[in-house]
C-alpha cells in the first residue's frame, strides 16, 4: 500500500494564499511590488491551471514555481510538510521546538564542517557546507581556522555551500583579516528600514591568517551566505575565487507557517557591499578564474603550492628546504 498523500481543496488553497499575502504584505523586501505580485498569484489561482491541483507537495511546488517566476528569487518560496507545524501563522524561527529540531539537524552535519585538513606543501583545507549560527558552532568555527592558522595559504571550498548566518560569515572571514575592522558588508531589513552593518572582530580567539593567500572554490551550487563570504572576500581583494559563477542569491529570509503543513520562505533583507555598493542578486558571483566544478580543486592547489614556492624561494632558512621539497613533489604530482 502506497503513502497517502495530503489532500488540499479550494478552501485549502485560498486559504494558504491569503496567509501568505498577508506576511508578504507585513514583511515583504519590496513593499511598493506587493500588490501586483498578489494580484497577479490571484489571477493565477482562479485559473484553470490550479482547478485540478490537489496534492499539498504539488500545489506548493506550482505556488513557488509561479511567485520565483514573478519574482526572479530563488529564497521566495512554498514549502509542503507532512508533520503539522508549529508556531501557527508565525514565524518559524519564533518556536522554540523548531529551533531545536534544525540544531539537532546542523549538528548532524557537524555544523556545516565537512573536512579541515593539512595538504602537502603546508596548504590548509576547509570545506564548508553551510554557516549555522555562531551561539551553536563559534567554538568549531574557531577550531578549524585555529587548524589552518600555520599554513602558508588556504583553500577554502565554497562548492556545496547552500547558505547561512551572517554572523559566521562576520566570525569566519575575521580571521583573515587583520586586527583592524574591515567593515564586510551591510543588510538593509524592510522591518528596520536602515541597514545593519557587518565588520570583521578586533578580538578572536587564536590567531589569525593574515598575509597569506587565500583561494576560494565556487560553483553553481553555492548560495546565499556561501555567496556572500565568496563576494565580500573578493570585494576587499582578499581572496583569489576559482570555479563557476554562482547561483544569484543576496537576500535574507524569515520563515512562517501558513498553514498546518505549509511553510514560506519570504525575503526580508538584503545585502548592500560597502566597496561595489551592490550585491550578487540574479547575476551571481563571477570567480576570477572559471573552470568547471570538478576542475576548480587541482587550478586552486596549482595556484596555492606556487604561491608557497616563491615565497619559500625567497627565504634564506634552511627550515623551509623540507617544505619546498614536499611543495615540488605534489606540484610534480599534480601536474602529471
Amino acid at each position: 500500500m502506497g503513502n497517502v498523500r495530503y489532500r488540499v481543496d479550494r478552501a485549502d488553497q485560498t486559504r494558504i494564499v491569503q496567509n501568505l499575502f498577508q506576511k508578504v504584505k507585513e514583511f515583504y523586501l519590496f513593499p511598493e511590488q506587493v500588490d501586483d505580485l498578489c494580484s497577479q498569484v490571484m489571477e493565477q489561482l482562479a485559473s484553470a491551471d490550479y482547478a485540478d491541483i490537489n496534492d499539498g507537495e504539488f500545489f506548493a511546488y506550482a505556488l513557488t514555481t509561479y511567485i520565483q517566476a514573478i519574482t526572479r528569487d530563488e529564497h521566495f518560496w512554498v514549502k509542503f510538510h507532512s508533520d503539522v507545524l508549529p508556531n501557527q501563522g508565525g514565524s518559524m524561527r519564533d518556536n522554540p521546538d523548531w529551533i531545536e529540531s534544525e540544531r539537532l539537524l546542523a549538528e548532524q552535519d557537524n555544523y556545516g564542517f565537512h573536512k579541515v585538513e593539512r595538504l602537502p606543501g603546508n596548504i590548509g583545507y576547509v570545506d564548508i557546507h553551510y554557516f549555522h549560527r555562531t551561539d551553536w558552532s563559534g567554538n568549531l568555527a574557531t577550531a578549524a581556522m585555529n587548524f589552518i592558522a600555520n599554513m602558508n595559504a588556504l583553500i577554502i571550498d565554497l562548492r556545496k555551500c547552500l547558505g547561512g548566518y551572517p554572523d559566521m560569515v562576520n566570525l569566519v572571514s575575521s580571521y583573515l583579516f587583520g586586527e583592524q575592522p574591515v567593515h564586510l558588508d551591510s543588510v538593509y531589513w524592510r522591518d528596520q528600514n536602515q541597514p545593519q552593518e557587518f565588520w570583521t572582530l578586533d578580538d578572536i580567539p587564536g590567531k589569525r591568517f593574515v598575509d597569506k593567500p587565500v583561494f576560494l572554490l565556487i560553483s553553481k551550487t553555492t548560495f546565499s551566505a556561501g555567496e556572500g563570504f565568496a563576494y565580500g572576500l573578493q570585494a576587499q581583494q582578499r581572496a583569489v575565487l576559482v570555479g563557476e559563477k554562482t547561483d544569484g542569491g543576496a537576500h535574507l529570509v524569515a520563515s512562517f507557517t501558513l498553514h498546518p503543513h505549509f511553510e514560506a520562505s519570504i525575503p526580508i533583507g538584503r545585502s548592500i557591499n560597502p566597496v561595489t555598493k551592490k550585491n550578487w542578486q540574479g547575476c551571481g558571483v563571477i570567480p576570477d578564474f572559471e573552470v568547471p566544478e570538478d576542475q576548480s580543486f587541482d587550478l586552486a592547489y596549482r595556484l596555492a603550492l606556487e604561491a608557497v614556492l616563491n615565497h619559500a624561494g625567497r627565504e634564506n632558512s634552511k627550515s623551509f628546504e623540507a617544505l619546498v621539497a614536499e611543495a615540488k613533489l605534489a606540484y610534480e604530482v599534480l601536474n602529471k
